[in-house]
């Protein structure tokens, strides 16, 4: 039996956590986290408030990203010139950003303007002004966007996965962008009824990092934050999702192209499934870990078949997809899909050699630190444990998480949630008698 190396250890005093992150939620329901960092000069501010496409009708899909794009065009103490100019002055950046269950805010700048920054961010979630105009060039924008994304292959699979995956009753089945129907018959009061209801503090999260002082720097978001007295409606319960019982294939044809993009799929673990750790490190295993992992290996090293190729498993409240994508010649679409299931078949047959699984866990931990070497790094890593509720202490414990993982936990989440036999299957390009079995 190999002996096993000793883990990769983290210094828990260099890594955010409770010792060096202030937290606090305030009277209206938003909770803030500080962390000082001394050696850069900037600051990093990061929130999200849950409101976003989960919270829209199906017929005003699009609404929530809609709304977002134009919170940032201007409020009405600071119309679209004066916000950028007061914006590009101090040579900072902001903006605010849609998605399905959140409406994502932010900005950097040095840290002497960080209360400017605050008071900014407040004016633009509080009081957007919706000037027809910005609501016009906005649209110009999504629905360009959208007949980018409709041509574009691996966007397209994409979105067809998530549709043959997803009930249309639930979130994940529809794009946060919406389409080019529903974007186009959008209105203004629908944007400003939108923000009305469901933009507020109560549930959301705002965190600072940079060099500051977090008592001071928690003052300011009082000052700024602290008065935004509302509530939103609470959310509906989603529907429930199927589970995938036999084999689903789809092709969406673009005649112009010459490459497939291929995307299999099942629906895997929440976030908050005790088993999402062991897929997050079942799936570095197969389409992650060094160039894409073992399906790399295998389709591009080993047999040339594939353009790209990569395994993902989603972070997401609800069951989300365990996916795997890869760019091919129609030639080799059978070849490739045969290959990929014989990877999936492996990881459930045979647990993986210590050996193997050592490197991915010092891999996973030894990224952390790079992953947090930067103001951004630490913010986002910040909002993720507070909207997971991980708890403060989780970047200390990380390294236990991860090293806790063993073959036999691999082999049993690959089988839980994996399948050679049941599975979503979709391709994008032109249409190729390969496909077809």
């Amino acid at each position: 039996m190999a002996e096993r190396r000793p883990p990769v250890t983290l210094s828990p005093h260099a890594l955010p956590g409770p010792s060096n992150t202030v937290r606090e939620t305030l009277p209206n329901g938003l909770t803030v986290l500080i962390r000082e960092n001394p050696t850069s000069p900037s600051v990093v501010i990061s929130g999200y408030l849950p409101a976003g496409s989960e919270d829209e009708p199906r017929d005003k899909s699009g609404l929530a990203s809609f709304t977002a794009d134009v919170m940032e065009r201007g409020t009405h103490r600071r119309p679209f010139s004066v916000l950028y100019e007061e914006i590009e002055s101090i040579g900072a950046s902001f903006g605010v950003t849609g998605s399905t269950h959140l409406t994502l805010f932010g900005a950097k700048g040095l840290s002497e303007h960080l209360s400017l920054l605050l008071d900014i961010l407040a004016d633009v979630l509080q009081h957007p002004a919706f000037e027809a105009q910005d609501v016009e060039k906005v649209r110009e924008e999504i629905l360009i966007t959208l007949q980018e994304h409709a041509n574009d292959t691996r966007h397209a699979t994409r979105l067809r996965l998530r549709q043959l995956a997803y009930p249309p009753e639930h979130p994940y089945h529809w794009s946060s962008l919406g389409d080019l129907n529903t974007v186009r018959a959008l209105s203004r009061e629908d944007l400003h009824a939108f923000h009305s209801t469901y933009i507020a503090p109560q549930g959301g999260t705002l965190v600072i990092v940079g060099d500051i002082q977090p008592r001071a720097a928690l003052e300011a978001v009082r000052r700024t934050f602290g008065a935004w007295e509302k509530t939103r409606p609470p959310r509906q319960t989603l529907p429930p999702i199927p589970n995938i019982s036999q084999q689903h294939r789809d092709h969406v044809t673009l005649a112009d192209k010459s490459q497939i993009s291929f995307r299999l799929g099942w629906i895997g673990p929440s976030r908050y499934h005790p088993d999402y750790l062991s897929c997050h490190v079942a799936n570095t295993i197969l389409g992650v870990f060094g160039m894409y992992g073992r399906l790399g290996r295998r389709l591009r090293e080993q047999h040339g078949l594939a353009y790209y190729v990569s395994s993902h498993v989603n972070s997401s409240p609800y069951p989300g997809l365990w996916s795997v994508s890869a760019g091919l010649d129609p030639d080799a679409l059978q070849r490739a899909k045969a290959i990929i299931l014989r990877e999936v078949q492996e990881l459930q047959d045979r647990p993986v050699s210590l050996q193997e699984l050592e490197d991915v866990q010092a891999y996973l931990v030894g990224g952390l630190p790079l992953a947090l070497e930067t103001n951004e790094g630490v913010a986002s890593g910040l909002i993720a444990i507070e909207r997971y509720g991980l708890g403060l202490d989780y970047f200390q414990r990380y390294s236990d998480l991860i090293y806790a993982v063993s073959p036999q936990d691999v082999q049993r989440v690959s089988r839980s949630w994996l399948d050679s036999d049941r599975y979503i299957l979709v391709t994008a390009g032109p249409q190729s008698p390969c496909f077809t079995e």
